[in-house]
């Protein structure tokens, strides 16, 4: 599953505080599909192992805030901001208690999201560009991608499975 793979590259970034480049133009992809457009960013990550000041990552999930019927999410390298390519903001699904996730509305607020559903009123998690190839377009204005999160910590699809 694409987002469990994703997932545990998150986790080895913040474990071991590596560079780590999501590819995804429009969608998500293991593999970049513009190798000259990629090449770019990766030399520009390895900038950072040289101290330059650069914004070597897109954004990466940093905190929710539950507020009514939407929550905030933010975010660490953001760059000069957030942007969606493409229109409208999409891949953000927001569940509530039931743990029953609905595909939601998302707009960018100065530096954060901001997600709801009509059809969830008390919502309490948040996951993006989660699933199998899933169509995600959030970016910071560097124009680097933001990597596949979730807010909850609840059992995955795998869990339990050898």
């Amino acid at each position: 599953m694409w987002s469990v793979i994703m997932r545990q590259a998150v986790l080895t970034y913040y474990t071991r505080q590596r560079t780590m480049l999501l590819y995804t133009q429009g969608r998500a992809l293991l593999l970049p599909t513009d190798q000259s457009r990629e090449s770019g960013r990766i030399l520009r990550a390895q900038g950072t192992t040289y101290g330059e000041k650069i914004e070597y990552s897109g954004p990466l999930y940093d905190s929710m805030k539950i507020s009514g019927n939407a929550i905030r999410i933010k975010f660490k390298h953001i760059g000069a901001g957030l942007e969606a390519h493409d229109g409208q903001l999409k891949g953000f699904a927001i569940s509530g208690a039931d743990r029953k996730f609905h595909w939601a509305e998302a707009r960018i607020e100065g530096e954060s999201v901001v997600v709801s559903s009509a059809e969830v009123n008390a919502p309490v998690a948040v996951r993006y560009a989660w699933g199998e190839s899933p169509e995600c377009n959030l970016y910071n204005k560097g124009g680097l991608p933001a990597s596949p999160f979730r807010t909850d910590d609840w059992p995955g699809a795998t869990y339990g499975k050898r």
